[in-house]
């Protein structure tokens, strides 16, 4: 009795998810270059391209049903060398040009926090748990967001210097932090809406836009802050009180 081989052929098409990941890194590494040579515009624009390439290449390869384990290992490199080096020596060239051994501390313990926060989050992947309702610590590409709020802000004010180096280098350093943390932040993919509301989503999405189009570094801006206060309302709701911890 023989038995089948496995085809040694595969469609192109399979290929899209690793491609968009390639793509990624190759937006990355791009933004360290522009970074390096003082065009912080264009490399904080390849950073968000690099998001958005990892936010589809993973929903992309689930539709297509070409996942693999190549795959999720060049993704998680993907995102540290994206939303951890890339994103921390931006900011360096960007902010530390005068504080040079404080600053590359900083960066490094960013760094060093984001592998980590990945590293969990590819441990929990693989454990036979249940995948809770929302994240643990924030996520890297919301980290490198959250990260880069100073250059979005400097940016939305024609370039102005807005906030001091040693207290760039503090708050990258608390969002390394946040990212290895316990605290509990929102997932996307748990947000429910009813559908009386969708065409609500729909105008409001059309409004999100427009901001981007119109004002797209003050949006980035707005936008951060939303999301901080996302993570405190979903610290505030998943965060035992103190007669849960008394049952425990």
């Amino acid at each position: 009795m023989t038995t089948a081989r496995p085809k040694r052929e595969l469609r192109i098409v399979q290929l899209l998810p690793n491609m968009m990941t390639v793509a990624a890194i190759c937006a990355g590494l791009t933004a360290i270059r522009f970074a390096s040579q003082g065009n912080f515009k264009l490399a904080v624009q390849l950073i968000l391209l690099a998001a958005i390439l990892d936010g589809l290449d993973g929903r992309l390869a689930r539709l297509l049903k070409s996942e693999s384990p190549m795959g999720a290992e060049l993704d998680s490199l993907a995102d540290f060398q994206n939303f951890g080096i890339a994103t921390g020596l931006l900011i360096y060239f960007w902010a530390f040009q005068d504080m040079h051994n404080l600053g590359w501390i900083a960066v490094v313990v960013y760094a060093l926090c984001c592998v980590l926060r990945l590293a969990r989050f590819n441990v929990s992947n693989k454990s036979d748990e249940p995948a809770p309702a929302h994240f643990i610590g924030v996520p890297a590409p919301a980290g490198a967001f959250l990260a880069l709020l100073p250059v979005f802000a400097s940016l939305a004010m024609a370039n102005g210097p807005l906030f001091p180096a040693p207290v760039v280098g503090a708050w990258i350093i608390a969002i390394g932090f946040l990212m290895i943390s316990r605290v509990p932040t929102l997932s996307l993919k748990a947000l429910m809406i009813r559908r009386g509301q969708v065409r609500y989503a729909y105008v409001a999405f059309i409004c999100f836009l427009g901001a981007l189009i119109s004002f797209p570094w003050l949006t980035l801006t707005v936008l951060g802050f939303a999301y901080m206060i996302s993570v405190a309302w979903t610290w505030r709701r998943h965060s035992p009180t103190a007669e849960d911890e008394q049952d425990i």
